[in-house]
């Protein structure tokens, strides 16, 4: 099969850090809930990186699997249910996202097994971004693991990286972290 390139991740940003004193966490059998009264929680997006603090039981990072509502995410990860005492401060750090999942040469049997990725940044970055694989045919946030020799560091110099890596993964995806400015143009993918 010819190789075909994807863009993974189209341009995402950083977005501003939310922080109040509402903010409670639920979890309802296998879904878990960050939700608040009043503080805004909508300017997360879905699979949005968010790193909580300021809690007895959540201090974690959770990924944005949908946003209900102005005040309430679902999140992958497993939460603690916990409510706001109304004078404890919670923050809600965006520090990065994950792309949309893209068909691994494991997908298709292809033997060779490499990949080539280009990350493209703008001179404000702050961050990582490296690419994870997959083995699972319809993979859950556990089934990701990182693709060693794929991370970009971003410098504020270097706009754009390349890398190759090889493996027979269903599927791949790029994630970015520890990003706390700029804007990642594009994640492209050649399989």
């Amino acid at each position: 099969m010819a190789q075909t390139s994807t863009t993974l991740l189209a341009s995402k940003s950083h977005i501003a850090n939310v922080t109040g004193t509402d903010i409670s966490f639920t979890a309802t059998g296998a879904e878990y809930k960050i939700t608040s009264t009043s503080t805004a929680l909508n300017g997360f997006a879905v699979r949005d990186l968010i790193t909580v603090t300021g809690t007895t039981s959540n201090n974690s990072t959770f990924t944005v699997k949908t946003v209900s509502s102005a005040n309430e995410l679902i999140v992958e990860e497993i939460v603690t249910t916990e409510t706001s005492d109304g004078s404890t401060t919670t923050t809600l750090d965006h520090t990065g996202f994950v792309s949309d999942k893209s068909k691994g040469d494991g997908y298709y049997s292809q033997p060779d097994g490499v990949h080539t990725v280009a990350y493209q940044v703008n001179s404000t970055m702050t961050g990582s971004i490296k690419m994870q694989g997959s083995l699972a045919t319809t993979p859950t946030e556990d089934d990701w693991f990182d693709v060693s020799g794929s991370t970009f560091t971003a410098d504020q110099s270097t706009l754009i990286s390349t890398a190759n890596f090889t493996g027979n993964f269903v599927w791949v995806r790029a994630k970015a972290t520890s990003v706390t400015a700029g804007t990642i143009s594009s994640v492209l993918i050649n399989s």
